[in-house]
């Protein structure tokens, strides 16, 4: 079941159109992020579904009710910003207490849901310590447990964990994911983090400029980017012109195979980073090591063709089998790696 449906949202602030007609829905006991740079729509997007932002154009929906001219405090919503918002002159127990006595519950009842929201987010105990004594995570869990305290039938985040260390943002990240499944919570969230969007999300929606440029699991997005703004706000730097004859396309990489149903005729390429396999260098394009950089489970390299023409590629390999800085090799293409990207009406790069 749908819980909440935007309709042809649009927002201008002046002669900028901060949303352009946004069309979404979040269905029931899911988690949806947004994702983009700074001054893509998403924080506006947010701020209209919670009644802090008025459309100039467009409808939201929650629970098939038509929320036009319903204060922020009567949709039912929960709201978790960046910067935490917590009442310094109250203690933990109070600051999640807040909602619930807005609400008008009885003692009895909001010490019980202070102590087990408390519990749940990772606090037990916690409810006279001072706001002013905890530290970044520990707040970002009371705000948590305060938001979710009056039982909000769609819990929104603003950048939830972006003030946070990476990797306390990671272990908080798989914390929630986790929460949020375990109390079927249905959640809208922003952030232009990517790696907090693809762990949290059950769906992500990626926006460029007021529009959604792409919508889908964070597998499809990740594995399929949609255009060339989306491919390279997600980190993928192997984008090139090409054009298309039959099964494989004609690149200043040589020719390259496509997926099968590929329209002949000029297009943009990507080739994901895992999908260049190295080769020696008289089976494959003729590169040279221009640069490698460890990532954990992988090394990144940075290839450099032979012909002076064509563009740097990167590749991603194995650190066992990670050539050396200035080692020449060969570069072949994996077709299953190759994405057919469909123009986005930005300046090609």
């Amino acid at each position: 079941m749908t819980l909440l449906r935007c309709d042809g949202v649009s927002v201008r602030f002046g002669r900028h159109d901060a949303l352009d007609a946004v069309d979404l829905e979040v269905a029931e006991h899911r988690t949806v992020c947004v994702l983009g740079p700074s001054g893509s729509g998403k924080s506006t997007l947010l701020r209209v579904v919670a009644g802090l932002q008025r459309a100039d154009a467009g409808r939201v929906w929650l629970a098939g009710r038509d929320q036009t001219g319903v204060p922020a405090h009567r949709r039912g919503v929960g709201l978790m910003f960046q910067d935490h918002q917590l009442f310094p002159q109250r203690d933990v127990g109070g600051n999640v207490a807040f909602g619930l006595r807005m609400r008008g519950a009885g003692r009895t009842e909001t010490e019980r849901t202070v102590a087990e929201l408390l519990d749940l987010v990772g606090l037990p105990g916690a409810q006279r310590r001072a706001v002013d004594s905890l530290s970044g995570g520990e707040q970002q869990r009371v705000a948590l447990a305060r938001a979710l305290a009056p039982r909000p039938r769609l819990l929104m985040l603003d950048e939830p964990l972006g003030q946070l260390d990476r990797g306390l943002r990671e272990r908080l990240v798989v914390e929630l994911r986790e929460l949020f499944g375990r109390l079927g919570t249905t959640v809208l969230a922003v952030t232009h983090d990517q790696g907090e969007a693809f762990a949290l999300a059950d769906r992500v929606v990626v926006m460029d400029r007021g529009r959604i440029a792409q919508s889908g699991t964070p597998l499809e997005v990740w594995q399929r980017p949609a255009s060339e703004f989306v491919a390279r706000f997600l980190g993928f730097d192997n984008v090139v012109g090409a054009t298309v004859h039959g099964t494989v396309a004609d690149t200043p990489w040589g020719k390259l195979p496509v997926p099968p149903g590929t329209r002949p005729g000029p297009c943009r390429l990507l080739v994901r980073p895992a999908g260049v396999r190295l080769t020696e260098p008289r089976d494959g394009l003729e590169c040279t090591v221009a640069a490698r950089t460890f990532r954990g489970d992988h090394v990144a390299l940075i290839l450099r063709p032979s012909d002076s023409g064509a563009p740097r590629l990167e590749a991603s390999c194995a650190l066992r089998d990670a050539p050396e800085t200035g080692e020449r090799v060969g570069a072949a293409f994996d077709a299953a790696d190759v994405v057919v990207l469909e123009p986005d009406g930005r300046p090609a790069i």
